[in-house]
């Protein structure tokens, strides 16, 4: 039976909302399959607004993967802004696709992809404008199945009672198993109900469905173990991992934007995976080992990309561009062959001990010059130990200075604050840092108008790293400390004015360490503040600090426990983690013979140029790092006939 398009209804709202461009569909290379050819049909959400969610490269593969298929369609969904949330819940529309403006509650699976945990109440969101039931435990055969996948997947405990699975790591392959085990069952009559289904789905031992654990709690608030209730459930799950990127080219045909989005460029990523090793660094942990694609890989796809989309700018993606083994090679052939179409190329952000002179050359020959970004991380020697990031100070200057000498003006260094073991000293080193780099730019440059900009971000423990052991700074502390840096930088006469500063208050970070670190008991607080109008907890302008605390003091105590036993406590290494079920394929005691190393501050080379440091991923994912040189040039410039 065919499904029915909302639009009719939605068009008669859009008038009364702001940019309700965003919500017409029909971009360049979107997809829309008639319903009835299909037998199954995903709903995919980044569960942010569309100027957010619609460059996200993850949803674009899978809904490219998914589209390739016969007998499968996926549609696209994204948050809707509180405007026109108000103005469908007053006329009774729900939660639709952009494709074709079909209900989210008519598909069989509804996938969200999170980058952050502070997406969690736009899902509540989009499951109640969708009439799905917010505990999966209320939903039918008929709702949809709701996954949830993205880096905050790897621990999905706060959000359990919300989801009815999580695919943990990549997920090109995944989705395309789940596709065939929804359509055997459906097939055979869709026997055994919703629980037969979420058990199939279990049992593959690569997806997590929380229903079939039990959480069982020490008197202290502890986890005692996470044990399955069924038989035939795995005790751990285990991540999906894509070897061979070239054999997984997409997207072929990246989604052009109607409305103006936060990237507006074709992106293609060059590499998956990180070894060098920063204990604070989630997605370099989890997205183990290095999987490089090849250099014609590259270039293909970049020749078909930019033929179906008409950008100007092709970035370059990966956790650490510059570490491609043939990123010199890359970029020269990338200019070279579009140097007359005056094709731009982009690094998200560069290393510092990965910048040279050559490459960033190539990746302006044919756009703008603008700023450089770095990412020292720590602003003294002693806690870049501490975090494993190995750039001296030495390096960094040498580096911009051979930026400014060159013709740049602008750099920005990007830094953290409260990280483990750090004190005031060594964040005040960061503007000692700040004065080194103008004043090196102004002598090399014999300029006085060269600019610095610190960035700072407040640290955030994570799951799956060393330092998910760790302590998180206190907001107040944060705050402390980032004043004194303010002031610090403001009273230079000779040098302040040329150092920009921003920064991030301590709040938000409370905030997603609760969610990134908690359990399933941290629900209830999401369900609060999603009950008491917190959405878009992402957005500064509507986050709401006092409001997640709030409903923290309300919830937590029924369990014996508080915001501070989420964030400021330290754990120690028999402590059970919520996430420990869920295998990333690092070896816990790796882990925490890492944060030991931290604490006395040892550092750790990158893999990839030496032994291996048995971190546990290959072996235990039976995967191994693929990286080149290959030796092989780009595609040829133009075409032989």
């Amino acid at each position: 039976m065919s499904v029915e398009s909302v639009f009719p209804q939605l068009e008669a709202l859009l008038p009364h909302v702001q940019k309700p461009i965003q919500y017409v569909g029909g971009e360049l290379n979107s997809t829309v399959k008639p319903w009835d050819s299909c037998d199954v049909r995903w709903a995919l959400m980044y569960p942010d607004a569309y100027e957010v969610g619609l460059p996200n490269q993850g949803v674009m593969i899978l809904y490219e993967v998914l589209n390739e298929r016969e007998g499968v369609l996926a549609e696209r969904t994204y948050s809707v802004w509180p405007d026109l949330e108000e103005l469908m819940r007053e006329h009774q529309v729900p939660q639709f696709t952009v494709d074709a403006h079909r209900p989210v509650s008519a598909f069989d699976v509804f996938g969200v992809s999170f980058s952050t945990e502070l997406g969690y109440t736009n899902l509540l969101t989009a499951l109640d404008l969708a009439g799905i039931p917010l505990d999966a435990a209320d939903r039918t055969v008929d709702h949809p199945v709701v996954v949830a996948g993205g880096h905050a997947a790897f621990n999905p405990e706060p959000i359990a009672d919300f989801i009815d699975c999580a695919v943990i790591g990549d997920g090109e392959q995944a989705v395309l198993e789940m596709t065939e085990i929804i359509r055997a069952w459906k097939a055979e009559g869709r026997p055994g109900g919703r629980d037969e289904l979420l058990f199939r789905l279990a049992r593959t031992g690569s997806i997590y469905v929380p229903k079939f654990y039990d959480v069982e709690y020490l008197a202290d608030g502890r986890i005692s173990r996470v044990v399955p209730n069924r038989s035939g459930v795995p005790w751990r799950v285990s991540k999906h991992t894509v070897m061979d990127l070239d054999e997984w080219p997409y997207p072929k045909q990246p989604l052009v934007p109607l409305a103006e989005t936060v990237h507006e460029r074709m992106s293609v990523e060059i590499f998956r995976g990180c070894t060098r090793g920063c204990r604070f660094c989630q997605a370099g942990m989890i997205t183990r080992p290095v999987r490089e694609r090849s250099i014609t890989g590259i270039g293909e796809m970049v020749d078909k990309g930019l033929k179906n989309t008409g950008f100007e700018e092709v970035g370059l993606l990966s956790l650490s561009s510059a570490d491609h083994t043939e990123i010199g090679d890359i970029a020269k052939g990338l200019a070279d062959r579009y140097e007359e179409d005056k094709i731009g190329l982009s690094l998200p952000s560069t290393r510092v001990d990965a910048f040279n002179i050559d490459l960033a050359n190539e990746l302006t020959r044919n756009g703008r010059r603008s700023g450089l970004t770095f990412a020292p991380e720590g602003g003294s020697e002693r806690i870049r130990k501490v975090i494993n990031k190995m750039v001296s100070e030495e390096d960094l200057i040498r580096t911009v200075s051979t930026a400014y000498g060159n013709g740049w003006r602008q750099v920005k260094l990007y830094f953290m604050c409260g990280l483990p073991t750090e004190t005031d000293e060594d964040v005040l080193q960061i503007a000692e840092m700040a004065t080194k780099v103008i004043a090196k730019g102004r002598e090399v440059s014999g300029k006085n108008d060269i600019r610095c900009t610190v960035s700072i971000g407040g640290f955030v423990p994570k799951p799956h790293t060393p330092f998910q052991w760790a302590p998180q700074l206190s907001a107040e502390d944060t705050d402390a400390r980032l004043e004194k840096l303010r002031e610090r930088i403001r009273g230079d006469k000779k040098y302040g004015r040329s150092i920009g500063f921003r920064y991030h208050d301590g709040k938000p970070g409370i905030v997603e360490g609760l969610l990134s670190r908690g359990d399933r008991r941290v629900g209830a607080v999401i369900r609060a503040v999603y009950e008491d109008g917190g959405r878009f907890d992402g957005w500064r302008e509507h986050f709401s600090y006092d409001r997640w605390m709030e409903c923290a003091e309300r919830t937590l105590p029924d369990f014996g426990l508080d915001v501070d036993w989420y964030t400021t406590r330290e754990r120690t290494y028999e402590e059970v983690l919520p996430w420990d079920h869920l295998d990333s394929g690092l070896d816990k005691d790796w882990l925490w013979e890492d944060w030991q190393d931290s604490l006395d501050e040892t550092e750790v080379e990158d893999c990839r140029w030496t032994p291996c440091f048995d971190c546990g991923v290959c072996p235990q994912m039976d995967t191994s790092i693929q990286i080149g040189p290959t030796g092989r040039k780009l595609l040829p410039l133009s075409v032989v006939k």
